[in-house]
Parts: C-alpha cells; structure tokens; sequence
C-alpha cells in the first residue's frame, strides 16, 4: 500500500512540475489558473464524486459511508484539538492560518487521486464521507478562524456547492437504485478522468508563484508542516490501530487528513485582508513535502497496526 502511495505521489509530483513549467513559460497564467481552478472544484470534482456513488447497493458499503463518517469526526476533532494545543499564540505569529492549515486539508485535490489509486471508486466513495466533515465544519469554524465573520449564509452556502449537491444527488441514485445510461456515463466517466491532472497542473502552477528561498527562511512553514503532515497523523495513526475499524476505512480517512494545508486558507485570507502570502507559502511546502511524508504515515500505519494486532 505505501508503495502504491509513494508511486502516485510521484506521478503527480510530475503533473505538478508540469504545472509549474507551464506557468513560468508564460502557457498558463495566474487568471488561466483561477479558472482552471474553479473548473475542477466545480465541475470535475463534484462529477468525481457522484460517479463514485453509481454502484451497486451493498449493505457492506452502507456500513462503510457511515464508519467514515463517524472516524471522520473523531478525525476532525483530534485535528480541532491537535492545532490548537500545538500551535500557541504568540506575538507576530499568524496564529490563525498556522492553525488553519494544520487542520484543514487539500482532501479533494489530492485525497481523491490518493484514494483512488489505493481502493478505487469504491474508496472515493468512502471518501465523500470525509469531505462532507470537511466542509461542514471549514465554513464554520474555519471562515470564523480566520475571517471572524460569524456568518450563517456560510453554512447555507456549502450546503450548496457543487460538491454538496454531488453527495446529495449521488447518495439519492445509490439507495434508490438510480443508474445511468452508457453513454452520460461514459462522457461524466472522461470527465472524471481529469481530475488528477488538471488538479496537479494548477497545483504546480500556485506553487510556482511563489519563492522558494522565502519559505526556506520562515520557522512557522517547518512548524505547521510537521504538525500537519507528520504529527496530526501519527497520532490518527495510533488512535485507528487501537480500534476495530475496516482497513480500507481507516486507510481513507487517514490519507484525507494527512493530505498538505487546504489551498482554500489562501482564498480566505485574501477575502479577509490576512497573510495570503503566508498562506500560500505553507500550501506550497507543504504539498512538496507531502510526496515524502504521506508514504511515510501508510508506512508507520501499517507498522502500527501489525504490532497491536
């Protein structure tokens, strides 16, 4: 499995290099990019995510939405708790982006790619679960952390996006039994197919934006990168082994939660007036380092749960 992991992320560290070549030749420039963005959050993310639910009706799959659901949660609260007890306030310290970043993942930029080379449809479809967590509570907590807006229509407004409408329309086909034709599934199936590369290509085109001697030179980027990429999942790592969870489950929420800092906390911070620079610089490192770190955690996972059992 970490090879499996180690293989993909390699592959899309490539896509990302040629993102990045592609924005320093001048063949996809930052508006190009924006746009690209929105396409895959809005259109090929979300169809992702509905074909991931045009299966057969299983009460074993059943059994593994709602466990996902409910390790999500304990997820997202060891997260909640992690980020804020690691990462004090402190004077000149952008306390609220490092928390947020050591919360919050890219789970649909890189989670569904991950996931999918791991388990399949049927693991994006597991994986929904955890975005559905993600969502929920990053337009609640997380625009309240760092915008201070406490902001109902924040709520009503993921309830619908794209990706919300796309779980609630996919888990509608799936329990009523809701299959499509061959040929809109064949044409959403290709639009599916994009979703690693283009999400890699705007991937690498951000990071290309920005310094990399600057990040080099910032203590706060290590900080929020070891506590989301190595410690926050070492210690998922260790709670899951104790539990009599389905592997495939476990494995799932784990490479959601260990996936690099959200892009969406740069989003945020230029709509607030924050650090958006700062912001971009932890997203940037963070998913460079995240080709090392997150072959490491299906490693140490595995290592753990061989020696508990």
């Amino acid at each position: 499995m970490a090879e499996t992991i180690l293989k993909q992320t390699l592959i899309m560290l490539i896509l990302m290099l040629v993102g990045a070549l592609s924005a320093k030749t001048g063949l996809i420039s930052s508006a190009a990019n924006k746009d690209l963005s929105k396409f895959v959050l809005q259109v090929v993310n979300p169809v992702v995510i509905f074909m991931s639910y045009q299966t057969e009706l299983k009460p074993e799959l059943v059994k593994k939405l709602l466990l996902t659901f409910s390790l999500s949660a304990l997820a997202m609260a060891v997260m909640l708790a992690g980020a804020y007890l690691l990462i004090r306030p402190k004077e000149g310290r952008n306390t609220e982006i490092e928390r947020f970043s050591s919360i919050y993942s890219n789970c649909g930029f890189m989670g569904i790619p991950l996931v999918n080379a791991l388990f399949g449809m049927e693991g994006v479809f597991c994986l929904t679960a955890f975005i559905t967590v993600f969502n929920l509570t990053v337009w609640t907590h997380g625009v309240i952390l760092i915008t201070g807006e406490k902001d109902v229509k924040s709520v009503l407004k993921v309830l619908r996006s794209p990706t919300m409408i796309a779980i609630g329309l996919g888990l509608l086909a799936f329990f009523l039994k809701i299959r499509l034709p061959e040929i809109p599934s064949k044409a959403l199936g290709y639009i599916a197919d994009m979703n690693t590369p283009l999400a890699m290509v705007v991937s690498g085109v951000t990071i290309s934006e920005t310094s990399i001697l600057s990040i080099v030179k910032k203590s706060g980027v290590y900080r929020v990168c070891f506590s989301k990429l190595i410690l926050l999942p070492f210690i998922l790592t260790v709670i899951f082994s104790a539990l009599p969870v389905d592997e495939q489950v476990k494995m799932t929420v784990l490479v959601a939660a260990a996936a690099p800092p959200a892009a969406m906390c740069t989003l945020l911070c230029i709509r607030s007036g924050k650090d958006s620079l700062y912001a971009s610089e932890i997203f940037t490192a963070g998913t460079i380092l995240s080709v090392i770190t997150l072959p490491l955690v299906i490693i140490i996972t595995e290592y753990v749960t061989k020696m508990i059992s």
